[in-house]
């Protein structure tokens, strides 16, 4: 039995015997008044005092059932603890002090596997996955540990001892799982691992154990070295966007060989100096809720350092920054009075819905001289509804067909993807062009905006 199903019962029992204490309460009460006026006719106060006991006794006790109802340690569909259950569970062990690593078993499939057999056999695998993690690591010596159901198909697995330890049974559960299936249904298992060595806060273990799955599954490794100490990370952040301690590169953007605009690439810096890069920092901005500070930051740190340069300069803006009326009133105010023309680079796969919202938004940043690009068009999330229903000047290519090779095997589906953009009054835009070939292919497939070291460098705003 895993210890989800144990602690369960315990808790049942438990609660079984809080709901009976009343009625025990009671029982004495009445007893020992009684025993002790035996000698004499019961009086009034005798009845009132037991209606008493009786309406707060059963009141306690419908309270406590309606709590039990309420309170859920164990997940209905995997039999796992609840995700709220199983932190608290592992929060407690972590306060220990020992050495402890976190796993996260995740079903990549989950979503296909819903769809095409329906949800009911989607959650049948669920709980087939989890029983197949507890009789797993049974077999391997590992009892009484927590295992809790976090989200969609995701798993989190709490074990004693370093990651070290454990890494190996999890390389071998991941080779295992190759043809794992549960009633002819093929399941896909992913997993990453990590301990208190990294953090010895819950939540950056947890975020990290996400991010090492991303790695994982898009074959990208990160040293010791460039995986900052999550808790420093964060305030070397707070502390860079509280005294605007950034550092703003560009790389120029050509259009038939002339320079076009200016695409600028951001990094913060630390209390000595250190720069910090986007890709480890973009998430604590995001976990922090400080995406509309930081684009406005950088904005107004854009405009000052430009006060004597004419052009157009592309920005990368968060989606919560572009749909706040915060940085809305305040970068048309900024930009007003600045003598640089502002390109606003939206992430393709955060405007899929509420076009119509997001074109209102476009069209009144437009009347203020920004220009608008979207950007990995061509990406797994491609919709062409964005050329379709909003009013953007620019579409930027995925970085996928930047390769010489990509560019050669898709020649036709940039092609397709060129003249939708140019049927739209659209520009087409495509970067990272390193070498003469990826460039000239590029010109033949007539690709408005190119860049790429083969073009420029990036440098700093001069």
């Amino acid at each position: 039995m895993l210890l989800p199903q144990t602690k369960e019962r315990e808790y049942r029992f438990k609660l079984a015997l809080r709901m009976g204490l009343p009625i025990f309460a009671l029982i004495i009460a009445l007893v020992s008044h009684t025993l002790i006026d035996n000698y004499a006719t019961l009086n009034t106060s005798f009845y009132v005092e037991s209606l008493i006991l009786l309406v707060f006794g059963i009141y306690f006790i419908l309270y406590l059932i309606y709590n039990g109802f309420n309170v859920k340690i164990t997940d209905d569909v995997s039999k796992t603890f609840t995700r709220e259950y199983l932190f608290e569970y592992i929060k407690k062990e972590l306060k220990k002090g020992n050495t402890y690593t976190l796993i996260l078993i995740s079903i990549d499939n989950l979503n296909d596997i819903n769809r095409r057999y329906g949800i009911k056999n989607g959650d049948k695998v669920l709980e087939g996955v989890a029983k197949w993690i507890g009789s797993y690591l049974q077999e391997k010596k590992q009892d009484n540990f927590p295992l809790g159901h976090v989200k969609g198909g995701d798993f989190i697995i709490g074990l004693r001892g370093s990651a070290e330890e454990f890494s190996t049974i999890l390389e071998l559960m991941c080779l295992k799982s190759n043809e794992f299936n549960i009633d002819d249904i093929e399941v896909k298992i992913s997993g990453s691992i990590s301990d208190t060595n990294y953090s010895k806060d819950f939540d950056y273990i947890v975020e990290n154990l996400f991010e090492l799955q991303e790695q994982r599954r898009s074959s990208k490794t990160l040293s010791k070295e460039d995986t900052p100490n999550p808790s420093e990370l964060e305030a070397a952040v707070v502390n860079a966007i509280n005294h605007t301690r950034l550092s703003i590169m560009t790389q120029d953007v050509y259009n038939d060989m002339q320079i076009e605009f200016k695409e600028c690439f951001v990094k913060l810096k630390d209390e000595h100096g250190k720069l910090l890069y986007a890709k480890s920092y973009m998430k604590v901005i995001n976990r922090l809720g400080l995406s509309v500070e930081y684009d406005l930051m950088v904005l107004e740190e854009l405009i000052l350092m430009t006060k004597e340069i004419n052009g157009v300069f592309a920005l990368n803006i968060s989606p919560t920054s572009f749909r706040n009326e915060k940085f809305l009133s305040r970068s048309k105010e900024l930009l007003g009075d600045a003598s640089i023309q502002v390109m606003f680079v939206l992430s393709e796969i955060e405007y899929f819905s509420h076009t119509s919202r997001y074109n209102a938004i476009i069209n009144s940043l437009k009347r203020s001289g920004v220009l608008i690009a979207i950007d990995r068009l061509g990406s797994i999330h491609t919709s062409f509804l964005y050329l379709r229903e909003l009013d953007i000047d620019v579409v930027r290519f995925d970085t996928y067909y930047s390769n010489l090779e990509k560019l050669e095997n898709n020649h036709s589906v940039i092609e397709g993807f060129n003249l939708m953009a140019h049927e739209k009054g659209v520009k087409s835009w495509i970067k990272n062009i390193d070498n003469e070939k990826s460039l000239t292919l590029c010109q033949e497939l007539k690709v408005d905006y190119l860049q790429g070291k083969e073009l420029s460098m990036i440098e700093a705003i001069s």
